[in-house]
């Protein structure tokens, strides 16, 4: 995936698009530090950098004094209603199958997701392809809220990534010797593979549905 920030990355965002009328020149990394009640600077620079490698705050040169959002941040906050909503938004990374694996595809844009739909953890937005899901209500063309991890529950459902190039969206069942990829709809079999085939990208956490699209 491409990337997703953490909280603490958001906060240093949203802080200097809130606050970047209010200095006379960019913040140093410092100054940063005070404003936002950070004691570690080189936890502070971590984060920066995070933030370097998301397009998000220009990377430094050596004649440049100060932190300074990129041309591509300023598009996202005056993109929003409030200034700062794309931070609190969520990156939309692509399609996923809902039905036989399809070429995951990964692109880069962000979509406005209400707090109620996802966690505190990383998340990304998927878009459906399929019908494999439609018992568990889940159509071809809703979107899909993950929460990014490596791990899963029997019976939770996953964004999993088959022999390194096709996602598909189903619950999971793991085994010692086999991993099941159970479909919601009567009419399909469950795909069985090895388990070192399936990869596990992430955990259904919420779901958004457009009807003017249906």
């Amino acid at each position: 995936m491409k990337f997703t920030l953490t909280r603490k990355q958001q906060e240093v965002f949203d802080f200097l698009s809130q606050n970047q009328d209010s200095f006379r020149h960019p913040p140093t990394l410092e100054e940063l530090c005070v404003s936002i009640g950070v004691k570690s600077r080189g936890s502070l620079h971590a984060h920066i950098k995070a933030l370097i490698e998301a397009k998000l705050i220009e990377a430094p040169e050596r004649k440049q004094r100060g932190i300074r959002l990129t041309e591509y941040a300023k598009q996202l906050i005056s993109g929003s209603d409030g200034g700062s909503d794309n931070l609190g938004s969520l990156p939309f990374v692509g399609y996923i199958a809902a039905g036989r694996p399809i070429e995951a595809v990964e692109t880069i844009s962000y979509m406005a997701i209400p707090d109620q739909l996802k966690t505190q953890k990383p998340c990304y937005v998927l878009k459906i392809k399929g019908d494999s899901m439609i018992e568990q209500g889940i159509f071809d063309g809703d979107w899909v809220i993950i929460e990014q991890r490596s791990y899963a529950r029997n019976g939770e459902i996953v964004v999993a990534l088959v022999n390194k190039s096709e996602a598909t969206l189903k619950f999971i069942e793991q085994y010692p010797h086999e991993t099941l990829l159970i479909p919601a709809n009567a009419k399909m079999e469950a795909m069985r593979y090895s388990p070192h085939q399936v990869e596990i990208q992430g955990v259904l956490v919420g779901q958004m549905r457009s009807y003017s699209n249906h």
